[in-house]
């Protein structure tokens, strides 16, 4: 690593530290990833040399994923296993939201943006639309020659919307969902950690050497699930260490946003905005649908089908005490079945010979 960038990594996490020390001083929610986050991020748009470095940010999901899998249980498997039909909803309710946020996004601005050909602009605004990973949704616009800054703007600025406006809406609104750790799991065992570590590290290189998406949140996860569904309690991960898989993932979400961030379409970023806060209203009556349905927390529920990224979802869920198997369980399947059916998708919904109807 060269000097420059180490000191770059180190001024920016020294930053996010600071930031995230006045957000435990002032109570506000997730403040070890939304402090670092809203830090880096304006520093970075200010023109500040920030800096990410890549393994602190798979540590960071590798810490995060083996903490989450803790919560499954052979009872909490038997609860989420009875919901597979709300989980199936979800999947359906994502990618159809997803395809009409894309179609407006289309409808916007093709009266406007007179540079970019049709085919250009339908395949920008349908995957910047899709709600899922955004380095993926990213990579396979590129394949249908769509404009990439574009899409990768999108989904940088709905997950920063999605992320800093939840945590704090319940926060301040007070309420409940559905806390199930059971005590066993809240202790720490050095010896146990250990192994869970070496276990879990295991998962995470197997899955990033099979080219999975998100390989060291879902490999350190999966292990730790099966771990904790045979009936076996190695550890429970520090609280300490949560605090730093916070905060480097924030700093790696924050260093996205570059001093060209705010001159890429204004116009296509203030659509973006708006659809995300409409995503969010609605997903939030869909959650209101799914809770009278299933019995379940409604805020529960929000988490679980919100427009969010699943780690960052999952870490509100796990901070704030609303139901980490259930959130986790919605949004890894969802995560899933958009990476699986976003691109066949389009090209079904979109041929190439142009036979279908523009939305």
């Amino acid at each position: 690593m060269r000097l420059t960038f180490a000191l770059r990594t180190l001024a920016t996490l020294a930053l996010a530290w600071a930031a995230a020390a006045a957000c435990v001083a002032l109570n506000t929610p997730l403040p070890w990833m939304i402090g670092p986050l809203l830090a880096t991020s304006v520093v970075s748009i200010l023109g500040g040399p920030t800096e990410s470095w890549g393994p602190l940010r798979n540590a960071g999901q590798w810490t995060i994923g083996a903490a989450l899998g803790l919560y499954f249980t052979p009872e909490v498997v038997a609860l989420v296993g009875g919901l597979w039909w709300a989980i199936a909803l979800g999947i359906v309710w994502a990618l159809v939201l997803g395809w009409l946020f894309g179609a407006w996004l289309y409808r916007v601005h093709a009266p406007r943006m007179h540079g970019v050909p049709a085919p250009m602009l339908r395949a920008t605004s349908y995957f910047a639309g899709a709600i899922g990973a955004a380095s993926e949704m990213t990579l396979l616009s590129e394949r249908e020659n769509a404009r990439t800054d574009l899409v990768a703007a999108s989904h940088s600025l709905r997950l920063l919307i999605v992320t800093v406006t939840i945590p704090f809406a319940l926060q301040w609104s007070g309420l409940h969902g559905l806390d199930i750790l059971p005590p066993t799991l809240r202790v720490v065992d050095w010896p146990g950690l250990a192994l869970m570590a070496l276990l879990t590290g295991a998962g995470a290189l197997l899955m990033d050497r099979l080219g999975r998406a998100n390989p060291w949140f879902m490999g350190a996860m999966l292990v730790s699930m099966g771990i904790t569904m045979a009936g076996y309690s190695l550890s429970a991960v520090p609280q300490w260490l949560v605090n730093a898989a916070q905060l480097v993932i924030g700093v790696s979400l924050g260093v996205r946003f570059r001093k060209e961030f705010l001159h890429t379409a204004p116009r296509w970023l203030a659509s973006v905005a708006v659809g995300t806060l409409g995503l969010m209203g609605i997903c939030a009556l869909f959650a209101a649908l799914l809770a009278w349905a299933t019995g379940l927390p409604w805020v529960t529920l929000l988490l679980g089908t919100s427009p969010g990224g699943i780690t960052e979802m999952a870490i509100t869920a796990k901070v704030l005490q609303l139901g980490v198997p259930v959130v986790t369980a919605f949004q890894v399947c969802r995560l899933i079945a958009v990476l699986m059916l976003v691109d066949p998708l389009y090209r079904w919904i979109y041929p190439p010979t142009g036979g279908s109807t523009e939305l």
